[in-house]
């Protein structure tokens, strides 16, 4: 049956001889062509966009775009061009694809690899992470722009130090279990070139505390030595400091020419250390002296409730000196007794034997 023209269009037989040949060259000898030229006018479109090819899977192209003009029009671009992308990658693995659209895609910034991708993915969001804070030694939970990159960032430093541990045990020429997991030299340098702390061998949060001090110095300001004076991107820098004052025997020689040198920290004397907390067997062994000077002096232990005994005590750790170096000491004699006394079935024997010395009650009658 012939299908009549309309009498506003009437093709000549020139016209419809193009639309026959193109209508076999698409649909019957070149198939893909059609599907090809869309993906690629949609791939064109994403570059123009986000200046990449790193399409999501499930992307479309907005139909309402006016950014492409092609013969069907926008709209036939906002099929799933993420799969058209996925797709490409798969053809070019199996070596399918023609090299005149390798190099279409190519020039657009096609990353073959979905390993690759994700890399590029990861990279693109700690260099934009770093561009923010200064340095690209993020915790744990920092995102940017919604990519978890301080996870990424730590997972990476895992790969460099694999391949580290692989690269020293080739020296010693020990055998190499695996390389898988390891990272490229490349990738390293890409990170190294953000900031080349990014991966330190003692714990990254020192190294942050570190870089921020540094910072905050370089800034003209002092060097913070009191918890909550200084706080940078929820760093305590004073309270960070502090612990590096009194723990620098624990640190590594470069830790600590990294203190001394750049930050002019150096370690705390033995004025400046706290005193250490006492243990329960001298806590208890206190008490005991200041039950021992009441019983001299009273000759029974028979104590109010609320008595404070006062002792001087040569060699303790805390209290207030007096002129001969001895350490004033005030108990709540009345008190401990009361709980020796409670607490009698759980005294050990040589604890219950010296409060016996002393004429102790073990009941209140």
């Amino acid at each position: 049956m012939r299908v009549p023209y309309s009498a506003s269009y009437r093709p000549s037989i020139s016209t419809a001889r193009a639309q026959l040949v193109t209508f076999i060259n698409l649909r019957v000898l070149n198939p893909d062509h059609a599907h090809w030229r869309r993906g690629i006018e949609a791939a064109t479109v994403y570059h123009r966009l986000h200046g990449d090819l790193r399409v999501p899977f499930t992307y479309r192209v907005p139909a309402s775009s006016d950014q492409v003009e092609g013969e069907e029009g926008p709209a036939s671009l906002a099929a799933p061009r993420g799969q058209w992308t996925a797709d490409a990658r798969r053809a070019y693995a199996c070596a399918r694809m023609a090299p005149e659209r390798v190099a279409q895609l190519e020039k657009l910034g096609m990353v073959w690899s979905h390993y690759d991708v994700a890399w590029e993915e990861g990279l693109a969001a700690a260099r934009g992470w770093a561009e923010q804070n200064g340095h690209l030694l993020a915790p744990l939970d920092a995102t940017y722009q919604g990519y978890r990159v301080g996870i990424w960032l730590k997972n990476a430093r895992a790969a460099s130090r694999r391949a580290q541990d692989n690269e020293q045990r080739r020296a010693q020429a020990l055998p190499v279990q695996s390389a898988a997991g390891a990272l490229p030299p490349e990738r390293r340098e890409q990170l190294d070139d953000i900031d080349p702390s990014w991966c330190p061998t003692w714990p990254v949060d020192w190294q942050r505390c570190f870089h921020l001090t540094r910072h905050h110095l370089q800034a003209g300001g002092t060097l913070p030595t009191q918890p909550g004076v200084v706080v940078r991107q929820g760093e305590d820098l004073g309270r960070w400091v502090r612990t590096q004052q009194l723990g620098f025997d624990k640190l590594t020689g470069a830790q600590q020419w990294l203190c001394e040198q750049v930050l002019g920290i150096t370690p705390a004397t033995e004025e400046e250390k706290p005193k250490p907390r006492r243990s329960q067997a001298d806590k208890w062994a206190l008490n005991y002296a200041a039950a021992r000077q009441f019983y001299e002096r009273e000759g029974h232990l028979r104590v109010a409730r609320k008595h404070v005994e006062t002792i001087l005590v040569a060699g303790s750790t805390d209290g207030r000196r007096d002129g001969e170096g001895l350490e004033e000491h005030h108990v709540r004699l009345g008190a401990w007794v009361n709980n020796q006394r409670s607490r009698a079935a759980t005294l050990s024997l040589d604890r219950v034997k010296q409060l016996a010395a002393l004429g102790m009650r073990w009941n209140r009658r």
